[in-house]
């Protein structure tokens, strides 16, 4: 939920709407990062939810949970968050030690990449997302005289506008390897533009490059309406998710990069609770259920 492009999106900043998720985000990210058993470290992240007046009194400590774990928000989903930005942090940094330079964050939101992980000293980071996301972003870390450990680019565009001009004017190189990031994006996206993303994607990468985003399979997402999670999250902090998420047909995007030929593998998050050993794993009537970590890569000849 990185991401805060959608047609439900509300106002530019954070402080509502599919902006406000990407706190939601920065929340599980701070709980993880205390975490005795952390699975991915960002000290930036309890900064961005003490900012905004909307989330000033979540959590950024499973300590400060009052039934702790056992919380279907903080808990549970929280640690799915976390999961998933640790898996996510080690497909980039394979990515680059593979040979991509260029790495493209779209739908940006909170994300502290560019600061926490180590990249190699020649990497770009271009992190595309609305002008008051980034804004916000880059009022909290300059009031913490945080440096990145990398070159980022800011890219303040609306990923519904021409995104692609943007990046490109921004130095980004079609003609290089990249490997791109649309963590928690595509869901808020209507089915037509998912499809054009990953077109566009295509597209605009050489061989060699990877790509990288976060799926939902149901067809009837209304039918976890009731499920632990979404309730929690309406409950305790008044995000309604299923409000946020098209309601549209999903199109089926890594068969249709397979059909362009890259390779792809889909893997559930639970894959990965199980590989880490830490992470959600299956229960009954589970919002997680239909999520889908698809890794693609663009071979070479």
């Amino acid at each position: 939920m990185a991401g805060t492009a959608s047609q439900h999106t509300d106002g530019e900043g954070v402080d509502a709407g599919v902006g406000l998720t990407a706190l939601l985000v920065a929340a599980a990210r701070a709980i993880e990062t205390h975490r005795h058993d952390s699975l991915a470290r960002d000290v930036y992240a309890e900064h961005f939810v003490r900012a905004a007046p909307a989330c000033a009194h979540w959590p950024v400590r499973i300590q400060q949970v009052t039934d702790g774990d056992g919380n279907p928000l903080w808990g549970r989903f929280a640690r799915y968050f976390g999961l998933r930005t640790r898996v996510l942090d080690d497909f980039l940094l394979r990515s680059v030690r593979t040979g991509a330079r260029q790495v493209v964050l779209l739908g940006a939101g909170l994300d502290t990449r560019a600061f926490r992980l180590d990249w190699p000293s020649d990497c770009v980071v271009f992190e595309v997302d609305r002008a008051g996301v980034l804004a916000f972003k880059h009022q909290v870390l300059t009031d913490l005289s945080a440096d990145p450990k990398v070159k980022r680019v800011p890219v303040p565009v609306d990923l519904r506008a021409d995104w692609v001009a943007a990046l490109t004017a921004a130095g980004f190189d079609p003609a290089a390897p990249s490997v791109w990031l649309a963590e928690g994006l595509l869901f808020y996206l209507p089915s037509r533009a998912e499809t054009y993303l990953i077109d566009t994607v295509d597209r605009l990468t050489a061989e060699g490059s990877a790509l990288a985003f976060e799926a939902k399979l149901e067809k009837d997402l209304l039918a976890y309406r009731d499920s632990a999670i979404y309730t929690a999250t309406r409950e305790q902090i008044g995000i309604d998710l299923l409000h946020l998420f098209d309601k549209g047909p999903r199109p089926d995007s890594a068969g249709d990069l397979t059909a362009k030929g890259w390779s792809t593998s889909v893997h559930t998050p639970f894959d990965f609770t199980r590989r880490h050993g830490r992470g959600p794993l299956p229960e009954p009537n589970d919002a997680l259920e239909g999520n889908r970590w698809v890794f693609a890569h663009k071979p070479r000849p």
